[in-house]
């Protein structure tokens, strides 16, 4: 089999281990697997439900429902031209996608860009989370500075040359300088997957689109924090420490800070902690699914 035919049978088999469904008329795609309390996954960039393949079954064989869906634009899900790809806007499909599958309320797993539009998620439906857990992301917009490896796809032109440099040899070299602390155990396969899945249809237009729609304003700060401070639900930080880019200590503090947390949880990894950490990820969910049962009905 060549490599390409292995990279197709990896991301064939990502899209038979999930299911397709309907939002507002967009049809998209989400890993859904298991019974009993559902924790929902939020993906970043440049990923999608593929960065969770290796939690949504453990979740389903611990008990509870795993679901990670691909927002608009990344992954299996439609990438129309004219869908707006802000951070607020990307917050109202995933409530919208939660009511589609049926999710009543939910643990929340966070990630990257799925940080903020995580928080966004919870603070306009409070009554809907069961916890929330942090993994390496942001929550001060206002004062956010994009990591260099991401700037150049806000500019026209410049973003389009960047994105072409995507190609399975340059991402091999990011998704180890910047993903993962040690990838041997991780096939080559599956992590050249990333680059065809990104630009799967549209060759990445529409990732250009949510990399130059990011939202830096006070009030959309605001709205970050109302959904971890003053909260009902148990919150918690879970960080891949040796990310260069997300660092545990500017935003990792910054989200302690915000939640008001005691500690950060930290894992030998960099910003795909996912990949190496999926088991410790999955032990300290269950950790705060626990915790959350003894503190709201259900």
């Amino acid at each position: 089999m060549s490599g390409k035919n292995s990279i197709e049978s990896v991301i064939e088999k990502h899209e038979a281990s999930g299911k397709y469904f309907n939002v507002k008329g967009l049809q998209c795609f989400a890993l859904d697997q298991g019974k009993g309390e559902a924790v929902l996954c939020l993906h970043g960039v440049p990923t999608s439900s593929f960065l969770y393949r290796n939690i949504v079954p453990v979740l389903a064989d611990k008990g509870y429902r795993g679901v990670a869906i691909d927002f608009p634009g990344l992954g299996f899900s439609d990438r129309p031209e004219d869908f707006d790809y802000s951070f607020s806007s990307l917050a109202k499909f995933c409530a919208e996608a939660a009511k589609s599958l049926g999710l009543v309320k939910y643990h929340l797993l966070i990630h990257d860009i799925g940080g903020p539009i995580g928080f966004t998620l919870a603070a306009e439906n409070r009554d809907k989370i069961l916890s929330i857990t942090v993994l390496n992301t942001w929550i001060d917009g206002v004062n956010f500075k994009k990591p260099w490896p991401m700037r150049p796809f806000e500019k026209p032109a410049l973003g389009e040359i960047e994105l072409a440099t995507i190609q399975y040899p340059t991402w091999q070299i990011m998704f180890n300088k910047m993903g993962v602390n040690d990838s041997s155990a991780i096939p080559e396969n599956e992590i050249n997957a990333y680059v065809d899945i990104l630009k799967r249809s549209d060759g990445g237009d529409a990732f250009l689109k949510i990399m130059r729609s990011f939202d830096n304003s006070e009030e959309f700060r605001s709205l970050c924090y109302k959904a971890v401070q003053n909260v009902p639900y148990p919150i918690q930080a879970v960080w891949g420490a040796d990310d260069p880019f997300l660092t545990l200590d500017h935003h990792g503090q910054e989200i302690k800070e915000a939640a008001g947390l005691s500690n950060i949880h930290q894992l030998s990894s960099r910003h795909f902690l996912q990949e190496e950490k999926p088991m410790k990820i999955v032990a300290k969910l269950e950790e705060i699914i626990q915790e959350s049962k003894q503190i709201l009905p259900r």
